[in-house]
């Protein structure tokens, strides 16, 4: 899917759930990692996870964007549009949106270049960068640390 695609589908369900239109952006957002779309407030643009639908079937993905569409309708009316106002909980629960994304599936995990070891406890440290063993010691003990 496309974002001229994704700016269709927003369009559709923005007039058909919501009876308003939807004059602003939708795009898809790859640098968004644990959610699954957001809405901003100074341009009234939806950013939307690619993941949610490459991951997960499209009625996730409907439901992540009429969750932001929730959030602009709401803000553009004046009404309560944040996770908390009831205006938004009910709005939400009238038009079958989803109250949370999903968790991708695939989840960065942290990539450790060295490892440390407290020559006194023995605790493991991994780290991504070096560390200055002269300067550090162990949080545990304040024994040495080396690089093993």
């Amino acid at each position: 899917m496309t974002d001229g695609q994704l700016q269709q589908l927003v369009n559709q369900i923005s007039s058909q759930a919501f009876h308003q239109p939807f004059r602003h952006r939708a795009y898809f957002n790859a640098r968004l990692r644990t959610t699954g779309g957001r809405y901003q407030l100074e341009s009234h643009n939806i950013d939307i996870n690619p993941k949610m639908l490459t991951d997960f079937d499209e009625q996730t993905l409907i439901g992540v964007i009429k969750h932001e569409l929730c959030h602009y309708h709401l803000h553009l009316s004046g009404s309560g549009y944040r996770h908390r106002d009831a205006d938004f909980k009910r709005l939400l629960a009238q038009v079958g949106g989803s109250r949370y994304a999903p968790t991708p599936k695939e989840h960065v995990q942290m990539v450790a270049r060295y490892t440390y070891r407290c020559q006194r406890c023995g605790l493991v440290y991994h780290r991504k960068r070096r560390l200055d063993t002269t300067r550090y010691t162990c949080g545990r003990c304040r024994g040495p640390i080396k690089l093993v």
